[in-house]
């Protein structure tokens, strides 16, 4: 049985990835932050043999090498890391004024996570001669794009598709991918719903009428996770609807 290892997936975008993982008969490791409520609820719906719920901050590596160890310990084993864990500040402010504490907080947890992560991750996939890593970025981070009022976030993600692109280049030989899902502006309740329910009401700021949702941010992860997708790698793949994101505040 397959095991995906997903970072932050205790509630929004992380926690419908997860729930379609475990559709697709996998067992999953699910790590949260603080938020002990949803974690409550998470455990109450899904917690069973098939699945792990770990306590962890992805801005402190030895958290990060506690993930790797406890999912090991209890699964033997990862074929998929989903790094969805990234932190975030929606107070829209030029760079100049971020604070040294937001800087460190932005990279660390965006870019040196995934480092950590992948530096005991890799070698397990490389004994299994069978990966699956997929990364999470912005519109245009493949082309290094400008985010007016993001640049800790855009910075660290535009790093990050350096990174994936390397390990995609570096790990292929071991049956590795890495790729990166690029999700559109999905708030609120959309990042739990369907597709289905997506389409009920219309969103006129996205160029196809509907919003995006996690469903379809799952569905991008869970098809880069495929045996069969080992054509794909070093990939950036975009789902925004057509929605031009990282403008809309100019």
């Amino acid at each position: 049985m397959r095991h995906a290892l997903i970072t932050a997936g205790s509630k929004g975008l992380g926690k419908r990835v997860m729930e379609e993982f475990l559709r697709k008969d996998y067992t999953v490791t699910v790590t949260y932050r603080s938020d002990d409520e949803a974690m409550a609820k998470l455990r109450d719906t899904y917690e069973n043999e098939y699945t792990q719920f770990i306590q962890a901050d992805v801005t402190k590596k030895e958290d990060l090498y506690r993930i790797v160890d406890e999912t090991m310990k209890k699964f033997g084993r990862i074929d998929c890391l989903i790094n969805n864990a990234g932190p975030y500040i929606f107070e829209r402010k030029k760079m100049a004024e971020y604070t040294e504490e937001e800087w460190e907080t932005l990279i660390n947890g965006n870019l040196s996570a995934v480092f950590y992560l992948l530096k005991r991750v890799i070698p397990i996939m490389r004994e299994q001669r069978f990966g699956r890593i997929v990364n999470y970025g912005f519109q245009g981070a493949d082309s290094a794009a400008g985010w007016i009022y993001r640049s800790a976030f855009a910075a660290a993600k535009v790093g990050l598709v350096s990174l994936t692109k390397t390990i995609a280049y570096e790990e292929a030989e071991y049956g590795i991918t890495s790729n990166m899902v690029c999700p559109g502006d999905i708030a609120g309740g959309m990042k739990e719903a369907s597709i289905v329910a997506a389409r009920i009401q219309s969103d006129f700021r996205t160029p196809i009428g509907r919003s995006g949702t996690g469903e379809d941010i799952a569905r991008a992860v869970l098809f880069f996770c495929d045996e069969n997708a080992d054509m794909i790698t070093g990939t950036c793949l975009e789902v925004t609807g057509g929605m031009d994101v990282i403008h809309r505040h100019r």
